[in-house]
């Protein structure tokens, strides 16, 4: 098991954030959505080593040689300032922006992961991953994962003009409800719940404090055997909920106090 150990600093704090999916449902009420996540960058950058990017940021993404989707200019801009400021990014591709490439690596400086991950941060062992595609059921979703990472339909698709892929690709990420809906506001239970249940069987071989994920845009923080917690991040369009690590985890609400409204 490969794991990357971070050494934290006094003061300092580990920060998650998932499932912004900017971009939807429109780019006016996306805009107010990123303002408000860029006020919550401009708090944490002062205590912050590190900042784990979870997962759909983008409610849809595609690389090509030398085009990247319009938009997002403020996000990326304050990304980018947070790693000029040494701290650390980890992006985690998740199923919205799962075509992400190395826009990221190259002109921000992000580490940008593709599958899970394993981390050791103050002594605490943990296992990040976005969360699409873990666990059992939901073989819909895997069948469809597996033909938009297939190196042969990707390249397909980025012969389309741009103004078309992107037009197509919005629609149906829209239209087949994968941002969160009425059904991701209600807990299953931990024996329906895939991600709980994939946990719950990693602990049987391994030794980990915290599980953390997004893509089921729940917020939760619950007790697993051995002491063990399943976390969801949540997301940023109904809960605006985020993750906090110094030597325990926090699941917390960013609190919004700016009077400003976009027009």
């Amino acid at each position: 098991m490969l794991k990357t150990i971070i050494n934290l600093e006094s003061g300092k704090k580990v920060y998650f954030a998932s499932d912004q999916h900017f971009g939807a449902p429109n780019p006016k009420e996306s805009k107010m959505r990123e303002e408000r996540f860029i006020r919550w960058m401009d708090e944490i950058k002062h205590d912050a080593q590190v900042l784990f990017l979870m997962g759909d940021l983008f409610d849809f993404w595609h690389e090509w040689k030398h085009v990247i989707p319009k938009g997002y200019v403020r996000v990326l801009g304050k990304i980018a300032e947070l790693k000029d400021r040494g701290i650390h990014i980890y992006f985690f591709v998740g199923n919205h922006d799962l075509w992400m490439k190395d826009y990221l690596e190259e002109e921000i400086g992000c580490t940008v992961f593709y599958k899970k991950q394993y981390f050791e941060m103050g002594g605490k062992q943990f296992l990040l991953a976005h969360g699409d595609g873990l666990g059992p059921g939901d073989k819909g979703y895997k069948r469809m994962k597996k033909v938009f990472t297939n190196p042969v339909a990707q390249w397909f698709f980025k012969w389309l003009h741009p103004d078309i892929a992107m037009k197509i690709a919005l629609y149906m990420s829209q239209k087949n409800k994968m941002i969160s809906g009425d059904e991701d506001k209600e807990f299953l239970g931990e024996d329906k719940e895939f991600l709980i249940i994939y946990s719950k069987k990693k602990l049987e071989a391994e030794k980990i404090d915290y599980f953390i994920y997004g893509h089921r845009h729940l917020p939760m923080v619950l007790d697993l055997q051995e002491k063990a917690k399943y976390i969801n991040l949540g997301d940023w369009i109904s809960y605006f909920t985020y993750g906090v690590f110094e030597k325990d985890f926090e699941l917390k609400t960013f609190e919004d106090k700016a009077k400003k409204i976009t027009p």
